[in-house]
């Protein structure tokens, strides 16, 4: 068998609020948005270029959901986005309102700094160190 994970669910407060904060703050691109019926939608949003992993965007219907907005990994980062351009996405992020818990710092693996999105959920933005030529 061969497996991937394809998709996420991230729990949000508002479909529409949620698309465009992360469309503006993190670039990512609206790959469907379709109607379901009862005020529910199916909102699958990625980086714009990359499609083959998806963030669903899940509106919270029960006050259970409600109580993990923005907390979905226990206060640890749970989200991870590579960039190509850390200095250009950190602006981005920067202009759109995102929460930084500290000044981007460099760690053998790369440059990263944590973020919160608009819901308090934490991110780890890298820029991840390129790979060394090998003789």
């Amino acid at each position: 068998m061969s497996a991937r994970i394809a998709m996420i669910a991230l729990v949000v407060r508002d479909y529409d609020e949620a698309i465009d904060w992360y469309r503006r703050a993190l670039d990512f691109v609206l790959l469907e948005d379709s109607d379901h019926g009862g005020g529910k939608r199916w909102v699958r949003m990625a980086p714009a270029g990359n499609a083959q992993f998806s963030v669903l965007l899940a509106r919270a219907a029960t006050l259970a959901q409600k109580d993990v907005i923005g907390n979905q990994h226990g206060g640890r980062v749970g989200f991870f986005l590579h960039t190509d351009d850390f200095a250009r996405d950190h602006a981005r992020l920067t202009a759109a309102g995102a929460h930084f818990e500290e000044s981007p710092r460099f760690e053998a693996y790369g440059t990263v700094v944590v973020f919160r999105d608009l819901y308090g959920n934490r991110w780890d933005l890298i820029e991840p160190r390129a790979a060394s030529a090998t003789p």
